[in-house]
Parts: C-alpha cells; structure tokens; sequence
C-alpha cells in the first residue's frame, strides 16, 4: 500500500478543470475543491471501497486513471478523475464532477 503521510502530491494532476454541476453543488455546500484535490493528490482516495483503493495505489505505479469520491457537506458526493498517463508518464487532465454527470 502507498504511503499516506505524504508532504506533497504523489503525482501530477495536469490541467485540473470542474463541471459547471461540480462548481454549482461546491457553492451550494459552502466549501471550495482546493481540499478535496489536495486529498485526491496525497493519495486519499475518499469514500471508495477496499478494492477499489488498492486499484487507485496500483494506478499510482501504472499510469491508469485515478478515481476519488468524496461526501458534500449536506448531501451529495464529488468524484475526481485523473486521467491515465500517456506514453512518457504524464497526466493530460483532473477533472472534477458529479456522479451523475460521467
């Protein structure tokens, strides 16, 4: 398993960019994506299953994508996608966005 008592991001987001529904739902909960994406960066993958992390970890040797979902305050859950690295190792996007809109 990846160490979690990171200082820095474990992996290079690329250019990070929100669905207008991410950015609406953020506002409605009264928080910013700045700590959620600092979360998903460490390596905290959030609310997914066992599986599902070690996947995410093995992802971090790979080069797969990289899935993260994380509770709104109130209701709701944010996900955060880090598309898989290309052939020289680097991740083209991060994209944060609802459930529904994948």
């Amino acid at each position: 398993m990846i160490q979690k008592a990171v200082l820095g991001p474990l992996f290079s987001p690329g250019h990070i960019v929100a669905t207008p529904g991410c950015i609406e739902a953020l506002k409605s909960a009264g928080v910013g994506p700045t700590g959620f994406l600092r979360r998903h960066l460490s390596g905290d993958w959030g609310e997914l299953g066992a599986e599902d992390k070690q996947a995410n970890d093995q992802a971090l040797k790979t080069g797969d994508r990289l899935l993260s979902t994380y509770k709104l305050p109130g209701e709701g859950k944010l996900w955060i996608i880090t598309e898989a690295a290309d052939s020289k190792g680097n991740r083209e996007a991060t994209t944060l966005l609802l459930p529904d809109e994948y």
